[in-house]
């Protein structure tokens, strides 16, 4: 029955996959091919869907709005892998706050969206790039996922650094970082990812022209041409790529992270 498995994982990768295949073939197939619903008849390689976003000044916009995107999600990653590895040692030392965050992994992000605007609004912070970074400071996912890593590391190591006369900062620092650089990195890239992919948030919060992401300008121009899969495909193609390089990269750290934890 292990086939079985093998073909249950094998089809459920596949249902995933698909819309990013799909995605990449679209980008560089003929525009004619698209139109002519012939799709798989009209195989070739061309790159007119990308010449097409370039003749609509798609090019001089993207460029800058995929460097602040990048800019903005790497500094969100860096605040919450700061915050979530305090939380996480805060958790692993006693402070009784492990159900508040476990409480509010399971909150569907949408229904936060009206208090968190009502918010903003109080604060005068809505269309400030303050929007798009404080709400995201903190990450219950990636707090969770750096506890169950500092689980890991025997007790016996952090008892005998205190005897030695280590405090709180050369524990976090010297100890407890260069063991859970794995899973940092791992909570790294799927805090990147995940922030990365925002659309609703940014359009409702940020709405002026300097603070748009990468998301929210791929999603104007599928408003201008709902149609014109071909281009949208390829401007999708190149608004995905950073993260495809990072995950990559990185794609070892992750899975031992992960396997690490199925077996813990």
């Amino acid at each position: 029955m292990r086939w079985l498995g093998h073909l249950l994982v094998f089809s459920v990768a596949l249902l995933v996959a698909l819309p990013f295949i799909w995605m990449a073939y679209a980008a560089f197939i003929p525009p004619e091919a698209v139109f002519s619903g012939d799709i798989f008849g009209k195989l070739g390689f061309s790159l007119a869907n990308f010449e097409v976003l370039g003749r609509g000044g798609f090019w001089e916009g993207f460029w800058g709005r995929l460097l602040f995107s990048v800019l903005l999600t790497g500094g969100v990653t860096l605040l919450q892998l700061t915050t979530g590895f305090l939380a996480a040692y805060a958790i692993k030392e006693g402070t009784k706050i492990l159900p508040f965050f476990l409480v509010l992994l399971a909150i569907p992000v949408e229904l936060l969206l009206v208090p968190l605007y009502g918010l903003l609004v109080s604060l005068k912070l809505l269309d400030t790039l303050w929007a798009l970074v404080l709400p995201f400071a903190a990450s219950p996912f990636i707090v969770y996922l750096l506890f169950q890593g500092m689980r890991t590391v025997p007790e016996e190591l952090l008892e005998a650094a205190r005897l030695d006369g280590a405090g709180h900062r050369v524990l976090l620092t010297r100890i407890l970082l260069p063991l859970l650089r794995p899973q940092l990195i791992a909570a790294g890239v799927l805090a990147f990812a995940a922030h990365w992919n925002l659309v609703l948030y940014p359009r409702i919060v940020a709405g002026s022209k300097e603070l748009k992401t990468v998301q929210t300008w791929i999603t104007d121009l599928q408003r201008q041409n709902p149609a014109d899969w071909g281009p949208l495909s390829a401007a999708a193609l190149a608004a995905t790529l950073p993260l495809v390089i990072i995950y990559l990269l990185y794609e070892r750290r992750i899975v031992e992270t992960f396997e690490e934890g199925l077996k813990g």
